[in-house]
């Protein structure tokens, strides 16, 4: 519903939308992708880039604090909840997605999945676990 998918040989570049907190962490690819690898920038002749980013990350912000409580409300499978709560506390560095998103890798009924989802979360944990310690 989102254009979640897997895509685990991404490097991590936290707080990015199309790549997770760890190097197995399920990702979206929301055709950001498509975008980056564009070589001509439309809005460098306005010099306004950094104001149209601005925005960008404005309306990203606003639509999240408006989805987040409406995901319950989704009718997803179990892979789908998962990627979807990974999205979600990969987008807004919230640790309190931990738990929903271990509830729904535990759902995921395919093991081979559900073992990596699991391996994802256990990623997240990490990395809320080493920012912690650095800080």
């Amino acid at each position: 519903m989102f254009g979640l998918d897997d895509q685990s040989d991404k490097k991590d570049t936290h707080g990015d939308l199309d790549q997770g907190h760890g190097d197995n962490a399920s990702t979206i690819d929301d055709n950001s992708s498509a975008h980056s690898n564009t070589s001509v920038d439309t809005h460098s002749s306005t010099g306004s880039t950094s104001g149209n980013q601005q925005d960008l990350i404005d309306i990203k912000q606003q639509a999240l604090h408006q989805l987040t409580p409406l995901v319950d409300q989704l009718e997803q499978s179990p892979e789908e909840k998962f990627k979807t709560t990974m999205m979600l506390l990969q987008a807004t560095d919230d640790s309190s997605f931990v738990k929903a998103a271990y509830e729904a890798a535990r759902a995921i009924e395919d093991e081979k999945a559900r073992a990596q989802a699991l391996l994802d979360v256990v990623n997240e944990i990490n990395y809320f676990t080493q920012q912690k310690n650095h800080s």
